[in-house]
C-alpha cells in the first residue's frame, strides 16, 4: 500500500532507489560524457535544434522527469533532447528512464548512457512502479508498436498498454507532478468519416471490437480515457498527444515500418513493394516536432485533454508517400508495385482510413511542425547512412 510518508533517498544518489517491492532492478552508470547521438551526426543536429530552439526551458529548470519507453523512437528523442539542452543551456534537468533492459539500454545510447544526470533502470510497468525520488514531469511514452504483435499477442498487446498506463498515472498522482504527457496514436481516430474534410479530436470513428487487430486502438482510447480519468477524479495534470506516424533522424535502421521499407528501397535503387492497394491515408510528423509538442503539453496542455500532434499538409495515401520517397531518394525514382497477399491479416495492417488530421487545437498552444514530409524522408535517408545503410 501506498503512502505519503514513505521514506525518500536523495535524488541521484550513487545507490539505486529502494523500493518496497523490488521494482527497481539495477543502475547505468554516472560517467559525463558530451554528445548525445554518438555516430549519429544527422540526429545529434536534430535534438541539438530542439535544446537550442524557440521553446522556453525554464520551467524544466532543476526539474525531475520520468520517461517510459526511453529506449524507442519517440521517448528516446525527447531524453536526447532533455541531455542536449543540459549541456548547451545549462538546464540542470534529470532523467529517470525505466526500461526492459540495461543492455539494450547501453546498446541505444552509447556512450550517453552514463551521462550522470540520467538514471536507467530496469523495471516491469505492468506492476505497480514504486520510487522515493521526486518526481517533476512524467512522459509514458513505452508502448507496444509492432503490427505483427497486436494480431499475434493481442492479450498482452492490451494488457502492457492499459496496466503500464494505470500504473504511471497513480505513480503521477502519488508524486504530484507538476505534468504528465501520454503518447497516444492517430489509430485511436478509428475509421473516421470519409466525408469530413478535416479530422478533429472529437472526430472518433468506428472501431470493430470484434477484430483481433483493434487491441491497439481499443487500448490507446482505454488509456486517454484513464487519463482522463485521472485528471477529474485526482486533479492530475496529464493530458494526451494524439500522434500521428513519426518519423525523421532518429529512426533506428533496424525498424521495419512502411516509412523504412520505402526509404531502405528508394536509397538501394530497388523498386518499393506495397503490400496493399496503398489507398489508406497516412499522417505525419517530423521526429523534432514531435517532441516540441511533448515539451510544450507539459507546460501547456489541459488537464484531461487529448491532442492531436501532426504536420501541415501531410496527410497522404500510402501509394503517394511511397511515390514521395522515391521522388526524394532516388534519381530517377524507383517504381513502386504492388504484391498483395492473399491474408493481409497476418501483417497486422490498420483498417484503411481516409482522414485529414487537424493540428489547429494544438496550434493554438503556440506549436508549429517545420518540416513536411520530403523533408522527413530526406533527414531520414542522411541518418541512415549516419547508420551504415
Amino acid at each position: 500500500m501506498r503512502t505519503s510518508k514513505s521514506p525518500r533517498l536523495p535524488t541521484f544518489t550513487s545507490s539505486a532507489p529502494s523500493t518496497r517491492r523490488g521494482r527497481i532492478l539495477r543502475f547505468g552508470g554516472c560517467k559525463k560524457v558530451q554528445k548525445e547521438c554518438p555516430g549519429r551526426k544527422t540526429f545529434q543536429k536534430s535534438v541539438e535544434e530542439i535544446a537550442k530552439g524557440a521553446f522556453d526551458f525554464e520551467a524544466f529548470r532543476n526539474a525531475t522527469f520520468l520517461v517510459t519507453g526511453a529506449t524507442g523512437l519517440i521517448g528516446g528523442a525527447l531524453v536526447r533532447a532533455l541531455l542536449a539542452a543540459n549541456r548547451l543551456r545549462g538546464l540542470g534537468a534529470r532523467i529517470l528512464a525505466p526500461v526492459r533492459s540495461l543492455e539494450k539500454a547501453k546498446s541505444v545510447y552509447g556512450e550517453a548512457f552514463y551521462r550522470k544526470e540520467i538514471r536507467f533502470f530496469e523495471c516491469d510497468l505492468n506492476v505497480p512502479l514504486e520510487i522515493f525520488e521526486p518526481i517533476d514531469y512524467i512522459v509514458h511514452a513505452a508502448s507496444v508498436t509492432q503490427s505483427k504483435i497486436f494480431v499475434t499477442k493481442p492479450v498482452e498487446t492490451i494488457e502492457a498498454a492499459v496496466l503500464s498506463t494505470m500504473n504511471v498515472l497513480a505513480l503521477a498522482k502519488e508524486k504530484s507532478v507538476r505534468g504528465m504527457v501520454y503518447l497516444s496514436s492517430m489509430e485511436a481516430f478509428g475509421v473516421t468519416d470519409p466525408k469530413l474534410e478535416f479530422v478533429t479530436e472529437k472526430d472518433l470513428g468506428f472501431v470493430d471490437p470484434a477484430s483481433v487487430r483493434s487491441c491497439y486502438p481499443e487500448s490507446k482510447r482505454m488509456c486517454e480515457n484513464l487519463c482522463a480519468a485521472y485528471a477529474h477524479e485526482y486533479a492530475v495534470p496529464v493530458c494526451a498527444a494524439r500522434l500521428a506516424q513519426t518519423f525523421g533522424a532518429g529512426v533506428s535502421k533496424e525498424d521495419t515500418r512502411a516509412f523504412m521499407q520505402f526509404a531502405k528501397s528508394a536509397m538501394k535503387g530497388e523498386s518499393i513493394v506495397l503490400h496493399t492497394k496503398g489507398e489508406s491515408v497516412g499522417n505525419y510528423v517530423a521526429l523534432k516536432d514531435a517532441v516540441n509538442a511533448i515539451l510544450l503539453l507539459l507546460i501547456k496542455g489541459e488537464r484531461g485533454e487529448a491532442y492531436t500532434v501532426a504536420g501541415d499538409n501531410t496527410a497522404h495515401p500510402i501509394k503517394e508517400t511511397a511515390k514521395i520517397a522515391a521522388e526524394t531518394l532516388s534519381d530517377p525514382p524507383v517504381s513502386i508495385i504492388f504484391d498483395i497477399p492473399e491474408d493481409a491479416m497476418k501483417y497486422g495492417y490498420a483498417p484503411d482510413v481516409k482522414m485529414h488530421l487537424f493540428n489547429c487545437k494544438l496550434c493554438s498552444l503556440g506549436w508549429r511542425p517545420t518540416m513536411g514530409l520530403k523533408d522527413m524522408f530526406a533527414e531520414l535517408a542522411e541518418d541512415l547512412k549516419d547508420q551504415g545503410i
